[in-house]
């Protein structure tokens, strides 16, 4: 048996055209942005498709296509998806 090794990384680091699944909102989110973007599709262990990272973070969360801050997305937590996802 393997352990399985998941480092969790900000969404802002992440190159475009990967795809993660959501670790976490950081506490340094503002709760009613937080509220919001959980209300968009934001939700631990969703996947996300990272599509831009220039001039602004660009995902598509859940048929959600949304523009982050790089000062939102370098504190929203995700997890490579394994390989074969």
């Amino acid at each position: 048996m393997s352990p399985t090794h998941e480092a969790r990384l900000p969404l802002a680091f992440i190159p475009p055209g990967s795809e993660v699944r959501l670790a976490a909102l950081g506490d340094e989110i503002d709760p009613l942005q937080r509220e919001q973007l959980t209300a968009y599709g934001l939700a631990e262990n969703r996947p996300i498709k990272v599509l831009q990272q220039r001039p602004m973070a660009v995902i598509l969360a859940d048929e959600v296509e949304l523009a982050l801050e790089h000062a939102v997305a370098r504190y929203i937590w995700v997890n490579k998806a394994p390989s074969g996802t």
